[in-house]
């Protein structure tokens, strides 16, 4: 039980009255009382308490006057009814006017003090809550997305426009361009940011599991199903659910969801009965779904459902003014996290963190950073440290000079032979795999495909 805690007392009967006192004194908390309900407005309306003790027959108003009182004046306080004359009628009366609970007289201390504990561990979760809710929406303000290239400048406008909203969001982009952050962002920053944010990886939950654990289940409803479940959607109700990697929803359930954003109303599995709810969903995903439409992997309704307000987040490489300053946030908190405070990156490193181009984008970044941070024995990092992957793709160009003769240079052929150079040790350093040596080189793969036709590699 939490010790100081401020209890209020308000009862005519003067004996019980001082009895508490003293106990709960002794058990340590402060305590002031009254014994009327004039006095326990004066104390409501000037004093400080974290717990109210009210008689429910007071000589001169009813205790659910003043629990209304305290409800509207002291709202973060917890009150306990107390009474000689119990009847659930009286009992229930009082938890709908908001009391915590309802002990009788005589009290037993010990129950007593259950109830008060029980209502002090309330208080600390919901404080707890608010806490950490504050520090959710700190961490994912706008500002502290990092990004001030001109495509992410775009990203951060239209989120301006689309926070308060209700609109379903579909964003896109590469693995590691920070969709689920956004997402977060888009939440915490919008009028549902009190209310829930349940995430779902669509691509980790296994087919046959998929529609019990966005819809739930009721008991019965298949082998090992012995209690009713609730879904993701029924968990994010008035908040935001964001589906992850929805490309790889199975069809069937496709026309599910799209029932579900049509209606707002799902159904649990093995029931027949419809749950109304109300869900903003955001959605993500990195491969192109018009192409998945147009091989009949993805239905074309459930995709314009989706797609009413496009947010694309541009790949690392696209945006390189970026490189530096996410870099030094990364750096910064690592050093926090590991205490290397004096930790630095040299020149020649930074140098080649900012040319690499990071086919697992902000994340493959931050991935990076802390490596470095973690395994280095120095303060100062330098290009010794950097990954075998960054050093590698710094190798082909290593070396490489053309001498420009007062005759001048064939400039075509010099271009030609150095793209075989490239190709051929991004092939060699990817083992031979074309999907590889095209995210070395940071081209796409039918590209790269092209150009080993061409250079007759």
């Amino acid at each position: 039980m939490q010790a100081h805690a401020h209890v209020l007392i308000i009862d005519d009967d003067e004996s019980g009255r001082r009895v508490m006192e003293l106990l709960l004194r002794k058990a340590g908390f402060e305590v002031r009382s009254a014994v009327n309900g004039v006095e326990g407005r004066a104390l409501i309306r000037n004093g400080t308490f974290d717990l109210a003790l009210v008689d429910l027959l007071l000589p001169d108003c009813s205790g659910i006057d003043l629990l209304k009182d305290i409800r509207e004046t002291a709202p973060e306080a917890e009150v306990v009814m107390i009474t000689g004359h119990a009847s659930p009628e009286s009992a229930v009366m009082a938890m709908k006017a908001g009391a915590f609970d309802y002990i009788t007289k005589p009290i037993n201390f010990e129950e007593l003090k259950l109830v008060l504990g029980k209502a002090r561990e309330k208080q600390r979760l919901l404080s707890e809550n608010v806490y950490l809710r504050k520090q959710l929406r700190e961490r994912f303000l706008f500002e502290n997305i990092i990004g001030n290239a001109p495509a992410m400048r775009r990203v951060f406008e239209r989120m301006q426009r689309i926070v308060k909203t209700d609109s379903t969001v579909l964003i896109t982009g590469e693995s590691g361009t920070g969709k689920e952050l956004v997402a977060c962002a888009l939440h915490h920053n919008g009028r549902r940011k009190d209310k829930p944010f349940v995430a779902v990886n669509c691509g980790a939950i296994p087919e046959s599991l998929m529609e019990s654990e966005l819809f739930g289940h009721v008991r019965g409803a298949f082998t090992g199903a012995v209690r009713d479940r609730i879904g993701k959607f029924e968990a994010a109700n008035h908040g935001t659910i964001f589906l992850d990697e929805i490309a790889t929803m199975p069809l069937h359930l496709q026309s599910k969801l799209l029932r579900v954003l049509q209606e707002q109303e799902i159904e649990r599995v093995g029931s027949a009965k419809g749950v109304k709810l109300d869900v903003r969903v955001i959605s993500a995903t990195n491969v192109d779904l018009e192409e998945q439409v147009r091989v009949g992997a993805f239905r074309e309704d459930l995709f314009y459902r989706l797609n009413v307000i496009p947010l694309h987040l541009p790949p690392l490489r696209e945006r390189r003014e970026d490189i530096l300053p996410l870099v030094s946030h990364f750096l910064e908190k690592f050093r926090s996290l590991m205490g290397r405070q004096s930790i630095s990156l040299s020149k020649q490193a930074l140098d080649a963190l900012e040319k690499y181009q990071w086919p697992g984008n902000v994340r493959q970044l931050e991935n990076v950073v802390e490596r470095m941070v973690a395994l280095s024995d120095d303060d100062n990092i330098t290009l010794d440290d950097l990954p075998a992957e960054v050093l590698e793709q710094m190798e082909p160009t290593r070396g490489i000079c053309f001498d420009l003769t007062p005759g001048g240079i064939n400039m075509p052929a010099a271009i030609e032979e150095l793209e075989r150079q490239l190709i051929m040790k991004a092939l060699e350093t990817g083992g031979g795999v074309k999907a590889r040596a095209a995210e070395l080189l940071g081209v796409n793969r039918t590209t790269l495909v092209e150009k080993i036709k061409r250079l007759g590699i």
